[in-house]
């Protein structure tokens, strides 16, 4: 082997990882078992927390769900006074009537928790149950309080 050879594959190592790491994780995208179901989810959404407000849409606040280089991520809030629902991760996978949610989810109520804000963390999934018009969070127990707490993002 020449000294152009050598240095050739020398670069060909050298670069290797970095081409191998610059590919995204299977864990950086959402894994989607519904393709309907994912179109319906990416876009705008009205969101609600019922202690907030739950009869006025215009009480609503919104949340927005991205497609980002195949990870979809959700962000969104609704806020009343000093009373607001934050909501803000990764769509970890997509079902028909489904799915699962990575991030944070904080709420503050002032009859609830002492008026402090509660804060969940982890996955947790939402779900579409019979033929409703929005998708509700299954972990409903407040972990903060006795409080049952009803987040929900309507479909658009």
């Amino acid at each position: 082997m020449n000294k152009i050879q050598l240095i050739s594959i020398g670069l060909a190592i050298l670069l290797v990882p970095n081409a191998v790491s610059a590919q995204p994780e299977p864990q950086d995208r959402t894994i989607v078992n519904s393709p309907t179901a994912a179109r319906k989810l990416v876009g705008k959404h009205k969101l609600n927390l019922q202690w907030i407000g739950w009869d006025n849409w215009a009480e609503f606040g919104n949340l927005k769900v991205i497609d980002r280089q195949g990870m979809m991520v959700a962000i969104g809030n609704q806020t009343k006074g000093e009373d607001y629902l934050q909501i803000d991760g990764k769509i970890v996978s997509v079902e028909d009537k489904q799915f699962t949610f990575r991030g944070k989810i904080v709420t503050r109520v002032s009859h609830i928790n002492k008026g402090e804000a509660c804060k969940r963390d982890g996955e947790m999934v939402f779900k579409i149950t019979e033929n409703r018009k929005y998708w509700r969070l299954q972990q409903m127990q407040s972990p903060c309080d006795t409080a049952t707490d009803y987040v929900d993002i309507f479909m658009r």
